[in-house]
């Protein structure tokens, strides 16, 4: 296993033995629901000594209806985003969906994130790499592991190593979601950082995310926990103060109110998996 590279976001050192958290709403949505999450986000940062990355979409590209909210647009969610981190001093997580989209993002947000559907998309991933910003490539549900070495190559050759991989489970049969442990091995092989998001993985494909249905929030413990213990470097989990009320992954997101408990085990096993990780690489 080749020496993993550390990429910094703000204070966070990605990539180190310090477990961190991307998390927040899924998309924009009010700002009262925006700054109340961030608010609990720095108290649990606070009390169990986690850094975060405050993650909400400006723009969800990919809803299965043209009935579903898809978020405020660019201009007013980065308005919000930048009243964050000025606010609770976060660094910020985005999706880009276009090109021309990376450039006035990366004004305002310090990780650029490109959604699983379009990490192949050769334009959107070099335009993000040529900002300059951190580039959090996610996992597309249709491409084995180890072939992320070529999106990452990409980022590498328009002249950027600032690069975290995301898992977030893999097509299996017809609209479910597999999470492999293997694929944290492969990813891990690129040398870069690598997160997992288990609010994500538990999605269920063809049910709408407001249909209790559409998720499975009784995996989430052991799917993160497994993650973990597989030595994943971050957590994502999106966040929100009443997800059943949610207007993007209300199956999936968990209720700001029970991360900071979701969270202490995490950290103990992330810890025990620290003090062996050199084992572990010896045998792979």
């Amino acid at each position: 296993m080749q020496q993993k590279k550390i990429v910094r976001v703000g204070d966070i050192e990605c990539g180190s033995d310090e477990l961190f958290l991307i998390s927040g709403p899924c998309v924009i949505e009010d700002e009262k629901i925006m700054m109340t999450v961030a608010e609990r986000l720095k108290e649990i940062s606070e009390r169990l000594g986690i850094k975060i990355i405050y993650k909400s979409s400006f723009m969800k590209d990919n809803r299965s209806s043209l009935d579903y909210y898809m978020g405020p647009g660019l201009e007013a969610g980065i308005k919000i985003l930048a009243k964050v981190k000025e606010q609770f001093g976060f660094t910020l997580l985005t999706d880009v969906h276009y090109p021309e989209q990376c450039a006035p993002v990366a004004e305002v947000v310090d990780v650029l994130q490109i959604p699983a559907y379009l990490c192949m998309q050769t334009t959107l991933v070099v335009a993000a790499a040529k900002t300059g910003r951190v580039v959090n490539l996610k996992h597309g549900q249709f491409l084995a592991p180890e072939n992320m070495k070529h999106p990452v190559k990409k980022i590498e050759d328009s002249g950027n190593e600032q690069i975290i991989l995301t898992e977030r489970g893999y097509t299996f049969g017809y609209n479910d979601l597999i999470v492999d442990p293997r694929s944290f091995y492969h990813m891990n092989k690129t040398g870069y950082p690598v997160v997992f998001d288990v609010t994500h993985a538990i999605r269920k494909y063809g049910i709408p995310s407001k249909d209790s249905k559409g998720g499975a929030r009784e995996y989430l413990p052991v799917l993160a926990r497994a993650g973990v213990a597989a030595g994943v470097d971050g957590l994502f989990v999106e966040a929100h103060t009443c997800p059943s009320e949610a207007l993007c992954d209300a199956a999936s997101q968990l209720d700001i109110n029970y991360l900071e408990e979701f969270l202490k085990p995490l950290i103990e096993l992330h810890n025990v998996e620290v003090k062996y990780r050199a084992t572990a690489q010896e045998l792979g």
